[in-house]
Parts: C-alpha cells; sequence; structure tokens
C-alpha cells in the first residue's frame, strides 16, 4: 500500500511559505566568548579556560595577533571526521570547571574526547526564546520535551523557569554529565525526568500514550545510535521524528525548536520538513542560521541551521 501524499495545498494554506532566512546570532555571555576566528580554527573562552578548536566554516584569516592564540590553554587536533581527536594543553586545565549561564545555571566544563566541552553557546537565543515561551503557558507547570538533550543546559535553564522536563539522551555518560549540572545548579529537587532512550523509539511510546508537551526541543546528530545499539541518520530519521513531536504539542501556545548541524542539510529543507509536520498546526515559522559573534562584533561564526514553530496563541 503506497503512503498517502500530503495535499500540497493544505500545508500552505494556513502560514505563508518561508521568504527570507533569519540570522539569529549571540555574542556569548559572561562566562563565554568567542574571541577570534580564522584559518579552519576558533579561539574561545570558557570561564577562566581558554581554547583553540577546529572550525570548518571559518575560512577567513584571524584577526588576533598570532601571540594571543599562543596563549590557549588547550589546543584540539581533530582526525578525519573534525569531530574525534584529541588536545595538548601549553597549560594546566583542570579536569573540570563550572561556567555560569544566565545568573540561572551552572554548567561543567571538560576537554572530552571530542572537540565540545560539554555546552554549545550559540544555543543561547534558542534558549531565551524556550523562556518566553514557557512565560506565556497557563497557570500549571508547563511540560518541556529535550530531544537528544546532551548535557542538559536547556534541560536546566526550562526547570529554573518552573518548567517539568523530559530529558531524552541516548548516552548514559551525557545523563550522568547533565545530573552533575543539575546538582551544580542547585536545582536536585527540580521536576526533570532523566531518560536514557533512543529518542525515537521514545517519541513513539509517548505518542502511543497520548502524551502532550507545551515545547518540544529537537538537536539532533547526524548520525549516532541508541543505547540499545539502535542507529540514528537525520535524513532517514527526522521526518517521522517530526511528524510524532506534532503530535505531542498541546495546543495553539506549544512551541517546537529544531536545530541540525548537517552541514549537508540547508535551512530552507528544515523550514519546508517542519511546514509539512505542522501543517494543520497553524501558528509561525523562523528558519535560518544560528551563529556567534566574536568579541569586538566584526564577525560572526556560523554553527548550525534552524526552525523554530510556535502555535497562534503565542506572540513572541
Amino acid at each position: 500500500m503506497s503512503e498517502a501524499r500530503p495535499n500540497p495545498e493544505s500545508a500552505t494554506s494556513r502560514t505563508p511559505a518561508l521568504t527570507a532566512l533569519a540570522l539569529v546570532e549571540s555574542d556569548g555571555f559572561a562566562d563565554y566568548r568567542l574571541l577570534d576566528s580564522g584559518n579552519g580554527r576558533k579561539l574561545e573562552r570558557f570561564g577562566k579556560i581558554v581554547v583553540d578548536r577546529p572550525e570548518p566554516q571559518a575560512l577567513w584569516r584571524p584577526l588576533a595577533d598570532e601571540t594571543l592564540w599562543a596563549e590557549a590553554h588547550a589546543v584540539f587536533s581533530a582526525s578525519d571526521d573534525e569531530e574525534s581527536g584529541r588536545w595538548r594543553t601549553n597549560k594546566t586545565v583542570p579536569e573540570s570547571w563550572n561556567v555560569r549561564l544566565e545568573d540561572a545555571v551552572t554548567l561543567t566544563c571538560r576537554l572530552s574526547g571530542f572537540r565540545h566541552l560539554g555546552i554549545f553557546p550559540e544555543q543561547l537565543p534558542h534558549w531565551r526564546w524556550m523562556i518566553d515561551v514557557l512565560k506565556h503557558q497557563g497557570a500549571e507547570p508547563p511540560r518541556v520535551l529535550n530531544l537528544f538533550a546532551y548535557t542538559g543546559a536547556a534541560t536546566l535553564l526550562a526547570a529554573y523557569a518552573g518548567a517539568e522536563v523530559t530529558h531524552v539522551d541516548a548516552s548514559k555518560k551525557a545523563i550522568g554529565w547533565a545530573r552533575e549540572n543539575q546538582a551544580a545548579s542547585g536545582l536536585k529537587d527540580a521536576p526533570v525526568r532523566w531518560m536514557l532512550e533512543d529518542a525515537r523509539k521514545f517519541v513513539q511510546r509517548e505518542v502511543r500514550r497520548g502524551k502532550q508537551y507545551d515545547v518540544i526541543l529537537v538537536d539532533p546528530p547526524k548520525f549516532g545510535r541508541g543505547p540499545n545499539n539502535e542507529t540514528w541518520d537525520i535524513f532517514v530519521d527526522l521526518p517521522d521524528m517530526l511528524r510524532n513531536c506534532a503530535t505531542l504539542l498541546a495546543g495553539p501556545r506549544s512551541a517546537i525548536i529544531l536545530t541540525a548541524y548537517a552541514i549537508r542539510a540547508s535551512a530552507l529543507m528544515l523550514d519546508q520538513l517542519c511546514r509539512e509536520a505542522l501543517a494543520d498546526k497553524g501558528g509561525s515559522f523562523e528558519s535560518g542560521e544560528l551563529a556567534i559573534r566574536e568579541e569586538g562584533g566584526a564577525r560572526a561564526v556560523p554553527t548550525s541551521l534552524f526552525t523554530r514553530w510556535c502555535g497562534d496563541d503565542l506572540k513572541i
């Protein structure tokens, strides 16, 4: 039996088509700054620790003097996939150290076996947007579903804002890290449900249970594996994931934030995929790129693609 195709007219009748892409950017926060970028690298400060990491999209030349780059505490040398590799330390770096985010939560940073340190600062505008959405919910605590939730920055900010959060990640290590962040933030009693699960299977099960959420965050990797060796491929699995997420939305005050770091993807693709999945929901869409602006404001480094949707009763 062939799968029924969506009616193109119904998919666009309640929301206008995308006419322009948005640039949503951040210049960081007190404990994080992008100091410089160029030659395929970026120089960043996390708290008091300065790191030099690969950034394939920084094709321009650095603006800062070489002596600033030489002051980095640690330099990451990537393997062929640009993710795994090893750190070289030029100065003493603690096993872990804390950064404060939005005067609300404390996050633990560390030099992992990948180039990430436990936080994606470019997501800050999304987290602020999420908190604005949560402020417009009703008297009951809003419900947030955080998929591919990693070390929990969004989870803890939502919990700090009064939400009940379901945090889903396939990595036991990442959930352990997130719970460290919970303790460091003084949020041990916050209503967070920690789920070591394959996100795709979890969402399918929540649909069968008839669950509802006010805000859903979807931040998938390009490829990944679940705790039982399930496979994830963003180009294969994302459409069904989004259709199921649409079913889980609580109503016209709900919202979705989708982020993708896949280089082969495009913001236009994400936008049109979300419009199809949410065709009967009305509401409004915003799609484009996330970026981090260098200290001093000269340039912004593109980091990821996004689409945000909010229901008709939200004016964010």
